[in-house]
């Protein structure tokens, strides 16, 4: 790092430390600060360093570990761009989006899903939850809002007996679907919530456990699926993810077909089917 970026980083650390009131890190306010802010000594007493070393941080006189950084940032309550930019700046990975913080799908996302009534959708968060969905994608792959949270979960969903059904060439999709999961935890290595999702399909299914231990990785954000659907038949679809530009761990996922062929007509029987499903779920209205 040098010395230009050490004293930026070190600015950039002053300045967000200016901007939190003490309550905001469960610290009492007092009586004798002459500005709102943090005290350099009370970041570094959260951050578990000594007030010498984020000193000489701050001032731009040394570099910190990755280590170091993130709990800096945890205590400064950095968001992902400013995480980000403290990396760039430290040329330095300190990690990902903060675990335990739950994801909530992103407006514009929402609105997408909303506006797509003949193309099934959803938006996959970390770890490949299901965060949000329009109704045909719950008509083609399965009913999302019957699942707990806790098995709102894509990766699971691949590996369930439904889903082997489903997919004409299941193995590459569930193959596909572990390199993902591995190019996650590559990024995200002390991810808790991602290690779980792993003992649990590990443990319960020896497909996954095999193609785990195996380490292949992918990233593919484009392809082509067959899925043999018990009511709109044979279906193929070309599907496509795009990151949300405000939360880069969310994804659109959706699935298209030609206009006008066999499959493209499938879609919209499905979405017709599922209204019919939907409205008569509700009873008749007056």
């Amino acid at each position: 790092m040098t010395r230009n970026a050490a004293t930026e980083l070190g600015d950039f650390f002053k300045a967000r430390r200016a901007e939190l009131r003490p309550r905001e890190v469960g610290l009492a306010e007092g009586t004798s600060r002459r500005v709102p802010g943090l005290r350099r000594e009370e970041v570094a007493r959260l951050a578990a360093i000594s007030t010498d070393y984020y000193t000489r941080l701050e001032q731009g006189r040394l570099q910190a570990s990755a280590a170091v950084l993130d709990a800096i940032a945890r205590v400064l309550q950095l968001n992902d761009d400013q995480r980000s930019y403290v990396a760039s700046l430290a040329g330095k990975d300190i990690g990902g989006p903060r675990e335990g913080v739950e994801q909530t799908v992103q407006p514009q996302l929402q609105r997408l899903l909303d506006a797509l009534p003949s193309i099934p959708a959803m938006v996959l968060g970390r770890h490949m939850d299901v965060l949000a969905w329009n109704p045909l994608a719950a008509a083609l792959v399965g009913d999302f809002g019957k699942l707990s949270l806790r098995d709102r979960n894509y990766a699971k969903m691949v590996f369930s007996d439904r889903m082997k059904d489903l997919y004409a060439d299941w193995e590459t999709t569930a193959r596909m679907t572990v390199a993902h999961l591995r190019m996650e935890a590559a990024r995200n290595t002390d991810d808790p919530g991602l290690s779980d999702l792993v003992g649990q399909l590990s443990e319960s299914d020896a497909d996954f456990r095999h193609w785990w231990n195996a380490h292949h990785v992918e990233a593919r954000t484009v392809g082509t699926k067959t899925l043999h659907h018990p009511v709109a038949g044979t279906l193929v679809l070309d599907w496509e993810t795009y990151i949300c530009s405000t939360d880069p761990d969310q994804q659109l996922v959706v699935w298209t077909a030609k206009p006008g062929s066999p499959t493209h007509d499938g879609l919209l029987a499905l979405a017709s089917w599922a209204a019919d499903s939907r409205q008569s779920l509700s009873g008749p209205t007056s």
